[in-house]
């Protein structure tokens, strides 16, 4: 994520844009699409090489899907790229369900899904095959889930994820182990 000295910024322009300035939304591309297009990066490089979406792409789509919105009542700078982490993990999906529809094999991830916090998973799932489990945590434990989402798909950190959910960083290190483990029983 930014830097703090961006924070302010970005909270700023979050109010500015809740409240209706549309130019607001896009100085804060301007200032968050660094940042973005990284997340999204990292993202691309799970998907299978020969997929046609581009990282800008996914980056406009969700920025877009974001101001076509109901308007959302901005926190900070930590909402903004929770809502900005769904918001690519739903481009994904719907660009790996065009792709499975179109042909077989589309979107495989080929790096592992978890992090150096533990045992490294390799899995060779699609991107729907996550997505699926994901609903399915979803309603068993929707803040693990949101975990995920906020760790996996946004690359945010344990400090940056907990301030998002408002929880403390041992909660979600708590949740996130446990949607490690159920994950991988569902997608084993």
């Amino acid at each position: 994520m930014p830097e703090d000295h961006d924070s302010h910024a970005v909270t700023v322009l979050l109010v500015r844009w809740r409240l209706g300035e549309q130019e607001a939304a896009s100085q804060l591309m301007q200032l968050v699409y660094g940042e973005l297009h990284r997340i999204a990066a990292r993202e691309m490089r799970r998907e299978h090489g020969e997929h046609t979406l581009q990282t800008t792409a996914v980056v406009h789509e969700a920025y877009l899907r974001m101001c076509r919105s109901e308007p959302i009542d901005w926190k900070d700078r930590a909402h903004f790229y929770a809502v900005a982490a769904q918001q690519l993990r739903r481009v994904l999906v719907d660009h790996a369900r065009r792709v499975q529809s179109e042909k077989r094999g589309g979107g495989v991830i080929k790096e592992p899904l978890w992090d150096s916090d533990g045992p490294a998973i390799c899995v060779d799932e699609r991107v729907l095959a996550v997505d699926q489990a994901l609903d399915r945590l979803e309603a068993l434990d929707p803040r693990a889930a949101k975990v995920v989402e906020l760790r996996y798909f946004g690359g945010l950190s344990d400090a940056e994820a907990a301030e998002a959910l408002e929880i403390s960083v041992a909660t979600l290190k708590r949740d996130w182990q446990f949607a490690k483990t159920w994950l991988t029983a569902q997608l084993g």
